[in-house]
């Protein structure tokens, strides 16, 4: 059995495939970990996770804390890295690995502007601007100075995106169709902040080439089980071709945790739910660095931006 805890910080993991990918490596005793997830209700999610584990009085080897946050406002998300990093000093730990699989599929709506005053609608404050902010400040954590172990020398971020990302043909709308009050429906905004969050997942890969830390983005694929589908009225059903079960879809994120046979292309940073390796053509237009530039802000200009300096 492996002696040292590996640590994952994780949005995303109260319900659906992130719960799911938790309750799968708190199952197993082989590897301990800690666990600090991020949950807009911490009593409902403590809740889930013991009445997933009703016979353990212990979760040996591992441990789980569960701290508030709401990805809907950037405030509460620097209190959470805030807290997160405070923890991880008093335990003298690092992250190994950051999960963001935290996703809303809201339409825009026609109210303006958007949470905490942002211009950007709710869903792409959620899919991307918090979760890239967040990243931001937990790099610290993840770029940890001592990796000199071969073995254990990498951290890793693993996005949950989407092959929604394909159905985005002309990148100039999204200026237009994210903002808060563009009216623009939920299938349409999903997409298009997926799009937005894989252009992310790339403007960090390439920040992060010199380091140790590595960048995956992959698709669960078509899960019907996880209730997506509700902030836009889309109707989802196992009967859709292609659809996957919600542990099925858990397995295909656990696997961008391990997978290390990368390309040679860096840009291939995409694993599909079928265990491949995108080639570069089927996300093409997330490669596009001055889009990436645009959408991705350092942790200042983004402070700036949505109203956060002095916080």
């Amino acid at each position: 059995m492996a002696t040292t805890a590996k640590t994952i910080v994780a949005t995303g993991a109260s319900s659906g495939l992130g719960f799911h990918v938790i309750k799968h490596l708190l199952s197993q005793t082989s590897q301990p970990y800690n666990f600090i997830l991020g949950a807009r209700d911490v009593s409902r999610t403590q809740n889930a996770y013991r009445a997933a584990f009703p016979e353990s009085g212990s979760l040996a080897p591992h441990s789980l804390e569960i701290l508030p946050l709401e990805l809907s406002d950037l405030k509460t998300v620097k209190r959470f890295a805030d807290q997160t990093l405070e923890k991880l000093g008093e335990k003298q730990q690092d992250i190994d690995y950051l999960l963001l699989n935290a996703g809303i599929t809201n339409g825009a709506g026609t109210e303006k502007p958007g949470p905490g005053g942002s211009k950007w609608c709710e869903a792409l404050v959620v899919n991307h601007l918090s979760q890239h902010y967040l990243t931001h400040l937990l790099l610290p954590a993840l770029l940890r100075s001592d990796r000199t172990d071969t073995t254990d020398s990498e951290s890793r971020i693993v996005v949950v995106s989407s092959g929604a990302i394909r159905r985005v043909t002309d990148p100039s709308t999204l200026e237009k169709d994210l903002l808060a009050g563009s009216g623009k429906d939920g299938d349409t905004v999903y997409a298009e902040t997926k799009f937005v969050q894989l252009l992310g997942a790339h403007w960090w890969r390439r920040k992060l080439k010199e380091t140790t830390c590595k960048v995956v983005a992959v698709s669960p694929g078509l899960i019907p089980g996880t209730g997506i589908g509700r902030g836009s009225g889309m109707v989802l059903s196992m009967e859709m071709k292609d659809a996957k079960s919600v542990e099925e879809g858990a397995q295909s994120i656990l696997r961008a945790f391990t997978r290390d046979d990368f390309p040679e292309d860096p840009d291939r940073i995409f694993l599909t739910s079928w265990g491949e390796w995108w080639v570069s053509e089927m996300i093409g237009k997330t490669l596009d660095k001055e889009l990436q530039d645009r959408w991705c802000s350092e942790k200042e200009e983004l402070e700036a931006e949505e109203g956060l300096k002095g916080l």
